[in-house]
């Protein structure tokens, strides 16, 4: 019988034992571990695993702070003299954040060391009150929830051991999937350790004594505002809807500026946080709306077979799309069934040039595939099933190995 073992080394990655596959590195400097199939004596090895020396640690720490500073001032949003008017063609709002609430981490802040504790440390983006901050407290109930400004910071607070965890959204029934979050997957060295997937109850809310009529805009993340588009629309509210970078931001938003004309969509707890009144409840258009997150963490887990688990990966090929069929019927061969597919643009080979038969030369865009299927990396199936994908693939990784959610699912009635 064969089973899954576990290797430490310096920048590498998850993936098949083949020399052939041409691995995408990124730029930092981190201690990974990586998959391979070996006997069951070998797989007491994989938790006794040991990472880099103090030195090492400290000198990537430097590296990769310095590194995400000059990636920061490449993405520099445009600016109104010293005003940051927009990010990513939607507009900001300076928050002000409230005394005693956590501060979000921000660059700055992931270069010291990490304070070590007994209760698990766990990243989310977003302010208190944020859907993330829910979804963290469901995955890892009694932790410390750390409130990170940006998608990014949450991976690197991970990566330097400022926290233990990280929860991310990933695809929400309604949204679809949450793109940036796949990216910096594939970006970054974490491993998804499991899943978790949140209702989403959507409230109005408002200075206590505003009335609906005296409303002139509402503000929320993008997707909040299109999730809750036609409610609004029934309440009878012409106003102007603005987007921010998260609901619980947009809460603080109003009351610390003291908004007496603003709503926003948020949820009951930020109302509770802010001192906000709800003047609307479950102002989703659909009740079935729900947002699943994964966990990330800094090793694996070892998988399992006693349980259901999903596996992700992600994979390419460097002769184009026709080997997706391929790919597709290495797992139907063998009844695994396969609960997602996302393809994102191939960023260091975006544009594939060919010669036309009748053009001349044609031109396609490259992808990369990301994949969920229902096995455990334990499972013979799922080994076969990689190995022979492997041969078709120039690139591929497996991204996490983890229990799927199993919780009882009900229609959103309120949080």
């Amino acid at each position: 019988m064969q089973t899954i073992a576990s290797t430490n080394f310096i920048s590498t990655t998850w993936g098949m034992n083949s020399g052939k596959s041409n691995l995408l590195w990124p730029a930092q400097l981190t201690v990974n571990s990586a998959y391979r199939i070996e006997s069951v004596s070998n797989a007491t090895n994989f938790a006794n695993s040991v990472g880099a020396t103090r030195a090492d640690w400290q000198a990537s720490c430097a590296i990769l702070a310095s590194k995400v500073v000059s990636q920061e001032q490449q993405n520099t949003p445009e600016k109104t003299g010293d005003h940051i008017t927009a990010v990513n063609g939607h507009k900001t709002l300076e928050i002000v954040p409230i005394d005693n609430l956590p501060k979000p981490l921000t660059i700055a802040d992931l270069s010291p060391a990490p304070m070590h504790g007994s209760t698990l440390r766990v990243a989310y983006q977003g302010v208190p009150g944020a859907y993330s901050e829910a979804a963290a407290g469901k995955a890892y109930p009694n932790c410390d929830a750390i409130p990170c400004d940006q998608f990014e910071i949450a991976f690197q607070a991970v990566e330097l051991w400022i926290a233990d965890r990280a929860v991310l959204p990933v695809e929400n029934s309604l949204g679809g999937s949450i793109h940036r979050n796949y990216d910096l997957l594939l970006r970054h060295k974490l491993h998804i350790v499991g899943e978790v997937q949140l209702p989403v109850h959507h409230c109005l809310l408002a200075l206590p004594g505003v009335r609906k009529e005296y409303l002139t805009r509402v503000i929320s993340h993008p997707q909040a505002l299109s999730q809750c588009e036609n409610t609004l629309t029934k309440l009878g509210l012409t106003v102007a809807r603005e987007a921010v970078d998260d609901t619980a931001g947009a809460a603080e938003f109003i009351a610390t500026n003291n908004l007496r004309d603003t709503a926003a969509i948020a949820s009951a707890r930020a109302a509770d946080l802010y001192g906000l009144q709800i003047l609307a409840n479950g102002i989703q258009d659909d009740s079935s709306n729900v947002t699943r997150f994964v966990m990330l963490a800094r090793e694996p887990i070892i998988p399992r077979t006693d349980r259901p688990f999903k596996t992700s990966i992600v994979f390419a090929h460097d002769k184009g799309m026709s080997v997706l069929f391929k790919v597709l019927s290495a797992f139907a061969f063998r009844n695994i069934s396969l609960t997602k597919i996302e393809s994102r643009p191939h960023r260091n080979q975006p544009i594939r040039v060919v010669d036309g038969e009748n053009s001349g030369m044609a031109k396609h865009f490259e992808y990369l595939f990301f994949v969920d299927f229902e096995a455990s990396m334990a499972d013979v199936r799922a080994q076969n099933a990689l190995a022979e994908v492997q041969e078709f693939t120039s690139f591929l990784r497996v991204l996490g190995s983890y229990p799927i959610d199993m919780t009882p699912w009900s229609p959103s009635r309120g949080a």
